[in-house]
C-alpha cells in the first residue's frame, strides 16, 4: 500500500502533561494527538515529534510527522478543524501538509529556539506560564554570561546524566535576555539541545544575575563538563519551545 508522509504543526500548553513523548503511566501530548488522529482517520496513527519537551513545558511551535495511505491524505487543510475538535483545549493543530516520504521531523530540523519567561510580582494570569522569581537580577551581567555560552560547543555540564545521546555538542547561535514590563525573557537557539539543558542554563545564569557566581566561574563550569557544578534547573512552567526550522519549510 502506497503511503504519504505528512508534517503536522501544533502548539500546546504543557501544564497538564508529562511532556511530549508517550509514557507508560502518565498522560502525554503525543498520546492525545495519536488518539485524535487515529479516531479521525479510523486507523492507527503514530506520530514522531521534532524532539521532547519535559513535564510542564509548553510549545508554541512543534512539529511531528506521520504516515497515511495515499487515499486518506487529500485536502488536509479542511481536516484540521475536525482533528482539533477531538483534542483537548490545551492542544491545537495549526496545519498539516504533505512532505517527501524521507522527511523526518526530528533529524531534519536545522535549529530550535526556546524562550524562558520569569516575572517578579505575583500575577494569577501567569500561573503555570512563567516563573515567579523573588529577588533582583543583574540583567547586563546575565547577558555577558549568555555571550560566553556561544564560545563553547560541549554542554555536558547542563545535561541530565545517563542520556542516550552520542555527543553533548551543540552549536548555539543566539542566547540573550530581554526585559519585560514585569520580568525577563531568555531566548536561546541552537542546532540541537540536550535533555534539561535550557532549564539548567537558565538556572546557572540566574546565579550569575544574583552574583552568587562570577563569569569566570561560568567558564570553569562549562570546562568541567560536570552537571553537579552548574545551577539547579529552573521550574518547567516558564519554558516554551517557540520555533523549529527545516530546510524545506519556508
Amino acid at each position: 500500500m502506497n503511503t504519504q508522509r505528512f508534517f503536522i504543526e501544533l502548539s500546546y500548553n504543557g501544564t497538564a502533561y508529562h511532556g511530549w513523548q508517550i509514557q507508560p503511566n502518565a498522560l502525554s501530548v503525543q498520546e492525545c494527538l495519536d488518539q485524535a488522529l487515529s479516531v479521525f482517520f479510523r486507523q492507527p496513527v503514530q506520530t514522531l515529534g521534532c524532539g521532547r519537551t519535559d513535564t510542564g513545558v509548553h510549545a508554541k511551535r512543534f512539529f511531528a510527522h506521520f504516515d497515511l495511505p495515499g487515499a486518506l491524505g487529500t485536502q488536509m487543510e479542511r481536516k484540521v478543524p475536525g482533528i482539533n475538535s477531538l483534542l483537548p483545549y490545551d492542544i491545537a493543530v495549526k496545519r498539516i501538509f504533505a512532505v517527501d516520504n524521507n522527511a523526518h521531523a526530528r533529524f531534519d530540523a536545522t535549529s530550535r529556539a526556546y524562550k524562558y519567561y520569569l516575572h517578579f510580582h505575583k500575577d494569577p494570569f501567569k500561573l503555570d506560564r512563567s516563573w515567579l522569581f523573588k529577588g533582583t537580577l543583574d540583567i547586563a551581567l546575565m547577558n555577558q554570561g549568555a555571550e560566553i555560552l556561544k564560545n563553547y560547543k560541549d554542554f555536558s555540564c547542563f545535561s541530565k546524566s545517563h542520556t542516550q545521546t552520542f555527543t553533548n555538542n551543540c552549536v548555539l547561535t543566539e542566547a540573550v535576555f530581554e526585559e519585560l514590563e514585569d520580568g525577563l525573557v531568555f531566548t536561546i537557539r541552537a542546532d540541537r539541545f540536550l535533555r534539561n539543558m535550557v532549564r539548567a542554563v537558565m538556572g546557572t545564569l540566574v546565579r550569575i544575575g544574583r552574583k552568587e557566581i562570577s563569569l569566570t566561574d561560568l567558564a570553569d563550569i562549562l570546562e568541567s563538563k560536570d552537571r553537579s557544578k552548574a545551577g539547579q534547573s529552573v521550574p518547567a512552567c516558564g519554558l516554551y519551545l517557540v520555533d523549529v526550522k527545516y530546510p524545506f519549510i519556508p
